[in-house]
């Protein structure tokens, strides 16, 4: 019985998985600051409607500091966002190619 050697023409693209928990660690930060941020306004609507003698209630200080929180993240964590973007990009990218590679495989059988 003879076996034939089956040389790769294209070698299998490697996923790097360093740059995936890179990403996931990345994504967990981004929205950890963004959470953060978004409770620390609402202590400070709450506190400073308070401090003028015009509680409002919690619900309301809340829905204001998402409102404001929303744009304001995308500025002050501009740079963490755009990594997390080009990290998930990259890695897009590299699944792209080995899930060609892997159906240029299953062409050839």
């Amino acid at each position: 019985m003879s076996t034939v050697v089956n040389e790769k023409t294209n070698p299998e693209p490697t996923l790097d998985t360093s740059l995936r928990n890179r990403a996931w660690r990345d994504i967990a930060l981004y929205g950890l600051a963004r959470i953060l941020l978004f409770a620390v306004l609402t202590v400070v609507i709450a506190w400073l409607a308070y401090l003028i003698g015009a509680p409002v209630p919690l619900l309301i200080s809340a829905m204001l500091a998402l409102f404001v929180a929303f744009p304001l993240s995308m500025f002050m964590f501009k740079g963490l966002r755009i990594r997390v973007n080009a990290e998930l990009a990259e890695w897009d990218a590299q699944r792209k190619a080995h899930k060609e590679w892997v159906r240029s495989e299953l062409a050839e059988r």
